[in-house]
């Protein structure tokens, strides 16, 4: 059938090797790349915007917020969302605040989402917490006006499960207006057969039911109005090319590629919507900021 279940070991783990199919950089001066720059723009975000860090919305150690405010806050603002990657195993919100100054300086809103990353973390626990996360924004911040997910490759997937989530189980409907998926894994079960799983330890059974592709709820209130970004990198592996073009048609109900899907492969590939231009992730990860920004200030006109 030459689909994943088809590939020997070897190509299997390559083609979910994000950092391998760089054309410019080794896989290690990729990661470390990414790691100095968000790292830098973190600390500069912090220094020169208003800040409630390591906000708790829950008791376990990685269950904290960060939470940048607009430069004027004294009215309603919209916010972005952000929920970082790293295969579930590395990363933090310390290095995801990084597009907050142009972000609050047009009177939008930041929150890092932190959460328990493996080997302490496991794959029912992150999808719980980031779904509480969004409850707590709901419940303690009543001057949000309309919350917009931005999630890059495991933050990509934790935000599609955000968008399936029956939310009468928490007692909240959060006003999601958008969501932009960057290089994301929808479909769990290829990583169980990778190193990735080494540290996440998950069950087929654990993959199945987190994996977003498998519990789309078109019909579900909080998504019914939101609009859905998905996008992956020009220089990304034909297999996460492959999740986020079937999570598209699955979630679309089509039968064939969207419109712009070929055009998009040079230079960006598009799935849905805008068409934001990707080289590194922390370049990816700035742009699809930007792009929502523009799409969070153009609602409050």
């Amino acid at each position: 059938m030459g689909g994943w279940r088809d590939m020997p070991a070897e190509e299997l783990e390559q083609q979910y090797s994000p950092s391998r199919w760089s054309p410019r950089m080794g896989p290690e001066e990729v990661i470390q790349a990414h790691l100095a720059a968000t790292a830098a723009g973190t600390q500069r975000a912090r220094a020169g915007s208003q800040t409630s860090l390591h906000v708790p919305y829950g008791n376990g150690d990685g269950e904290k917020l960060d939470i940048y405010l607009p430069t004027d806050p004294s009215g309603t603002f919209p916010v972005l969302v952000y929920i970082h990657g790293g295969y579930w195993q590395c990363l933090s919100k310390d290095e995801s605040g990084f597009a907050a100054p142009s972000l609050v300086s047009q009177g939008v809103g930041l929150v890092a989402v932190g959460y328990d990353i493996a080997p302490k973390g496991h794959m029912d626990a992150m999808v719980l917490q980031v779904r509480r996360s969004i409850a707590f924004l709901v419940e303690r911040y009543n001057r949000i006006r309309g919350i917009y997910l931005c999630g890059h490759s495991a933050g990509a997937h934790l935000a599609a499960m955000v968008l399936s989530t029956d939310w009468t189980e928490y007692g909240v409907m959060p006003d999601i207006k958008g969501a932009v998926l960057v290089s994301g894994v929808y479909d769990l079960e290829p990583i169980l057969h990778t190193y990735v799983n080494d540290a996440l330890n998950m069950s087929w059974e654990v993959a199945q039911q987190n994996s977003p592709l498998l519990h789309i709820a078109p019909a579900a209130p909080a998504a019914a109005a939101c609009k859905v970004l998905v996008a992956v990198a020009q220089h990304d592996s034909p297999e996460f090319r492959r999740q986020s073009r079937e999570y598209v048609l699955v979630s679309t109900g089509r039968s064939r590629d969207p419109p712009g899907w070929e055009e998009g492969l040079r230079p960006c590939v598009q799935l849905a919507g805008p068409s934001p231009c990707w080289i590194l992730p922390v370049w990816i990860t700035l742009t699809l900021l930007r792009s929502c920004l523009r799409t969070a200030t153009s609602s409050l006109r």
